[in-house]
């Protein structure tokens, strides 16, 4: 008699979330495969999907019970989960009863499920008083965030992975989708295969795996996206390869666009990229010929002091062009993690609300603290990731909790960070691992449910 048992999930991993099958036999042993009747995979996973098993079977290293330092100076020792609990809550309220609820933080995860995120986002802005609540999806996502408000009005990703089999030109732009988004990536390359005719060009200073299936790679010097889309732009304009009914039914200041894209010549633009001409006008008569063109996008655009002006000026090609809002096309965003969409959905970020409502609004804020049943939310949005670890540093915020987030390892200036850590009141982690670097700086460590062993939701880069 056959006992295994098989169960649908998700990936933990990256933003694509394939859907997987778990079976458990008898011995509770777990091995994973491919949902084949799941449609952002359709049965196919990568290297880090297939070996999920032993990721949930590995019990070397996890955190099995609270633990707790009574001073600074003591090592952690294990504790019930009612001290733990008893502990937590009398020390943040002590700190937030003496320095104000701006005197506390939370820092969580794109790893989280969105319930989680809504219950820690209510928890803090809706309860505490305070909108110090951000994200590691932060360090990746929020250029794009603020990209879409700015350009589409809105923080939507405006297109699904059925659209790639659509297209017929793909710009990658910062991103290398065949090491990262594995799976996303089988299904451009099998549409490239049966249809030689689509084009796909590149814009990376390295020369990566993505690279090999292009037909142009834009080797740019590093930080010069702006430039390159602006040329684009310019050379999309002049060639007339522009959709004027488009720009003029749906879009605003096309000739503020205009400008920016004509502050240099083709000639300086691709001087300054260091790249030829040639591909510039190259990348443009793609764009401009293609019929259904979509751009996508990660981190190299993402990560940077001027993201959002990158996301931007990227965004407005598929407006120019009026490559949005219709089957085949539009700006795609591949998100890192497995649930930065949903978190960015129930407003997990320092400056963002749930149900995409604008914290800036009055009106919005009084709806979801109404909706909630607790204190007024504030109107100026709290620290964010980075901001945290500054505030710890320089002692205005007191007590900080970290979930599912390793940032002494995933910050930038991780120097900074561990002084801020050892500088703080009060630490919480709560994770699944004594191997997360940051558990050390923990004053209450407590264990955490991990992938498999909890139930809930993730969205996609698709927003599935």
């Amino acid at each position: 008699m056959n006992s295994t048992k098989t169960h649908k999930t998700i990936c933990s991993y990256c933003g694509v979330g394939c859907g997987m099958l778990v079976d458990v036999d008898a011995k509770g042993t777990i091995s994973v495969d491919g949902n084949p009747d799941y449609p952002s995979n359709k049965g196919m996973l990568c290297t880090k999907g297939r070996n999920l098993n032993y990721v949930a079977q590995d019990t070397t290293d996890r955190i099995l019970y609270p633990e707790m330092k009574w001073s600074r100076n003591h090592p952690l020792q294990r504790v019930s989960w009612d001290a733990a609990f008893e502990r937590a809550a009398a020390v943040f309220k002590s700190i937030i009863a003496k320095h104000g609820p701006d005197s506390v933080g939370f820092y969580v995860s794109g790893q989280c499920l969105t319930e989680e995120y809504y219950l820690i986002n209510k928890l803090t802005k809706g309860f505490i008083g305070t909108n110090n609540i951000d994200t590691n999806s932060r360090l990746c996502m929020s250029s794009a965030v603020v990209g879409y408000k700015k350009t589409l009005g809105e923080d939507s990703v405006p297109i699904c992975y059925e659209d790639i089999e659509l297209a017929d030109c793909f710009l990658i732009a910062g991103a290398n989708p065949a090491w990262c988004h594995p799976i996303l990536y089988r299904r451009l390359e099998k549409h490239k295969e049966e249809n030689p005719q689509v084009k796909v060009i590149v814009v990376d200073p390295r020369k990566t795996q993505t690279c090999a299936g292009a037909d142009l790679h834009l080797q740019i010097l590093p930080g010069t996206d702006v430039i390159l889309f602006n040329a684009i732009a310019r050379r999309l304009i002049d060639k007339r390869k522009i959709d004027v009914a488009f720009i003029k039914k749906h879009t605003a200041n096309f000739e503020a666009c205009k400008e920016m894209a004509y502050t240099l010549t083709l000639k300086e633009a691709a001087k300054k990229c260091g790249i030829p001409v040639a591909d510039i006008r190259k990348a443009a008569e793609y764009i401009g010929n293609a019929k259904k063109f979509i751009s996508m996008w990660t981190m190299g655009l993402n990560q940077s002091v001027i993201g959002v002006a990158k996301n931007v000026s990227l965004l407005n090609l598929s407006l120019l062009t009026g490559q949005i809002g219709k089957p085949g096309s539009g700006p795609f965003s591949l998100t890192g993690q497995p649930n930065a969409m949903g978190g960015r959905e129930v407003g997990g970020m320092a400056s963002l609300l749930a149900a995409h409502k604008n914290l800036g609004n009055p009106k919005h804020r009084k709806e979801v603290s109404d909706f909630w049943g607790g204190g007024e939310i504030q109107a100026e949005p709290g620290y964010t990731a980075t901001e945290m670890f500054d505030a710890l540093d320089e002692g205005k915020l007191k007590a900080i909790w970290i979930i599912c987030t390793n940032p002494a390892v995933s910050m930038p200036n991780v120097k900074k960070v561990e002084r801020a850590l050892k500088k703080a009141k009060f630490v919480v982690v709560q994770d699944i691992s004594h191997n997360s670097e940051t558990t050390k700086f923990a004053d209450l460590l407590l264990p955490a449910a991990g992938w498999l062993e909890k139930e809930g939701t993730m969205t996609n880069s698709e927003r599935r």
